[in-house]
């Protein structure tokens, strides 16, 4: 077990407090496990932050894949004719944004962050935010279990930012919403007041957003690549291009992400029910239980839809996101009904040879096989 009395340490600059290390016991009592946190993900292998420095390890064959931010117990002492240290297990997540694998028919999970204290939605001044992508972006972010933060970036390339701070605050969904320039400095002591030693923040937001060179402010120092933005579209190219943390000379812990084009939901419905608290609040109040908000007699929705006091975007964007999560789940039990059935295939088939075997086996009751 790691002293957790030396507050310098490489681990301890990644976060490691005593909280983790009372998980760490709790689930890997008397092993002779180390801890670590994985800092970076590579295909099929990770940066670990150990105690001991930064190590390299394989993932293949673990039953769960790391994600960038997990806290993993390693095996220092595994010889090398053996393969060296190696990976033996991850400790539960207290948080995991998540988002639906990019291009993925099949429905699968990808993890953005894992352990995550705060998810800085991150957008900037500079070209016009989109409201449905910011709270697509919230939802995934509350039901992370993480704390949403929106940062908006670039304060000193547009003049009524004001106008537009208070609009998002507006859509933020109880969100708290900073204004910061990496290149003024405005705000970023506020935005460091968030990142108490031990805490970890992603950072997320699309290319160009201003997320490097939010870090490299925060940091003190050039860290990441910070890209120049398109003047004719306000688009960035993708100087991150992997996910990795970042620690803080406090112990705390930054994460950079690549920029995000496009947002699939995984299983939200609880960030869902507290980015659209209101109207999920007013559908208690329709005539029907089972209102389906279109034509009939009593609808809430529809009623605050003629009067003004919902959105028509607002509500599409809201129904949007819940035919996503329908439709997610529809796929997903597809799925799992069809493993159910091929592993009962598979059972049947074993009985049948077994049977088969058995009566081939045998010698009948009348006497012996000719």
């Amino acid at each position: 077990m790691t002293d957790t009395s030396t507050p310098h340490s490489l681990l301890h600059s990644y976060g490691y407090t005593e909280r983790i290390a009372a998980l760490f016991r709790d689930e890997f009592p008397d092993s002779g496990l180390r801890p670590a946190r994985v800092a970076r993900t590579d295909r099929g292998r990770v940066l670990l932050a150990a105690d001991g420095g930064l190590l390299h390890l394989a993932t293949a064959g673990l039953p769960q894949q790391p994600a960038t931010g997990d806290w993993v117990a390693y095996d220092a002492g595994r010889p090398a004719s053996a393969g060296g240290p190696a990976i033996a297990g991850l400790l539960p997540r207290f948080s995991a944004l998540s988002r639906k694998q990019a291009h993925d028919p099949l429905s699968a999970e990808q993890i953005l962050a894992a352990n995550m204290d705060i998810i800085g939605v991150v957008a900037p001044f500079d070209r016009p935010l989109s409201p449905n992508r910011l709270e697509r972006t919230l939802v995934a972010a509350w039901d992370s279990g993480a704390v949403p933060l929106v940062i908006l970036t670039k304060a000193d390339l547009r003049g009524k930012h004001d106008e537009v701070a208070a609009q998002i605050v507006e859509q933020a969904a109880g969100a708290e919403v900073l204004t910061t320039s990496a290149e003024t400095g405005d705000g970023l002591d506020t935005l460091a007041g968030y990142l108490a030693p031990g805490r970890s923040m992603a950072l997320l937001g699309p290319s160009g957003a201003g997320k490097s060179s939010l870090i490299n402010a925060l940091v003190g120092r050039e860290v990441q690549d910070a890209g120049a933005v398109r003047a004719g579209d306000g688009k960035g190219r993708h100087t991150t291009t992997v996910r990795e943390l970042i620690p803080l000379h406090n112990g705390a812990v930054l994460m950079d992400t690549p920029g995000i084009r496009g947002f699939a939901l995984w299983d939200a419905e609880d960030g869902l029910g507290t980015v659209f608290a209101d109207i999920e609040e007013l559908a208690t109040s329709c005539r029907f239980s089972d209102c389906v908000h279109d034509a009939e007699p009593g609808c809430a929705v529809q009623r605050a839809l003629a009067d003004g006091s919902l959105e028509r975007r607002r509500w599409d964007s809201y129904r949007k996101m819940e035919r996503e999560l329908a439709s997610l789940h529809l796929r997903q039990n597809a799925a799992a009904q069809r493993r159910t059935g091929r592993q009962f295939a598979k059972l049947a088939k074993a009985a049948a040879q077994a049977k088969d075997y058995r009566g081939h086996r045998e010698p009948r009751a009348d006497g012996p096989r000719r």
